[in-house]
This record gives structure tokens, C-alpha cells and sequence, in this order.
């Protein structure tokens, strides 16, 4: 992903968070999970930038969005127990997986939100993705 794609998801992520009236912490990871991009907004919980980072990379780590991740760690999942991999991830909503040609190509990065609720931080993880697939 080049950096005025990632710029721009960012820019998406404040603008979604400001529209529905939350301070979030917004994360673009490459498609090897490696920090691209970063906004902390004003008065947006400091402990939450360590999670968007998190969910960002645990979604292109496993190519899907981190509340699917969380569904599949449960007790008794297929996945239970993969939040203590990699240096610990995050699996509950709020990462999302970017691919190219408007979202059905290569994954290219992914996004992850975090400081508001999750069916925020979800919201405005999906608004970067279809900002990224349709650009």
C-alpha cells in the first residue's frame, strides 16, 4: 500500500469518527503488518492506540477482520487461545483487512480503530475499507 493510500484511510477514519462524535486512535498496517500509519486523536483514550495497532495487525496477519478473529478464540473455537500469538492480539471488532481492486484483489494492509465502543471503532474500520477498495 503507498503511503498516500494510508494517508487518506487515515483522513477517512477522523472524518467517520468525528461525523458519529468519537475520539478514536486510527492504525494502517502493509500487508505485512508493519505500521504505515498512525492518528491519535485529541483526548482519544491513551490506551487504546496500542489496541488499533493491535487489531490492525492481527487483520492482516490472518486476512480477516478482527472480530472474526474473536469469534473463531472463543472457548471451544477452532481458534481458542491465538490472542497470546504474536506478541499478543486483539479480537474483538474494530480491524479490518484492505485488499486492492476495489476490495476483491491482493491484501495490500489493513486498518484498525479503537476508542469508542466496538460497534464504533467497527464502523469507522469499515468506512476506511470502502474509502481503500473504492479508491
Amino acid at each position: 500500500m503507498d503511503s498516500k493510500l494510508s494517508i487518506m484511510g487515515i483522513e477517512v477514519g477522523l472524518k467517520k469518527s468525528a461525523e458519529i462524535g468519537c475520539k478514536m486512535n486510527v492504525a494502517i498496517v502493509d500487508a505485512g503488518a508493519n505500521l504505515l500509519a498512525f492518528h491519535r486523536m485529541d483526548d482519544a483514550w491513551m490506551g487504546s492506540v496500542d489496541i488499533s495497532i493491535r487489531k490492525a495487525k492481527g487483520s492482516a496477519m490472518f486476512k480477516m477482520p478482527s472480530g472474526s478473529l474473536g469469534q473463531l478464540s472463543q472457548p471451544g473455537g477452532p481458534l481458542y487461545g491465538i490472542e497470546h500469538s504474536n506478541g499478543g492480539l486483539i479480537t474483538f471488532p474494530g480491524g479490518t483487512p484492505l485488499y486492492d481492486n476495489a476490495g476483491k484483489g491482493k491484501l495490500i494492509g489493513a486498518v484498525g480503530v479503537s476508542g469508542d465502543s466496538v460497534e464504533n471503532d467497527a464502523a469507522v474500520a469499515q468506512a476506511v475499507a470502502d474509502a481503500i477498495h473504492a479508491a
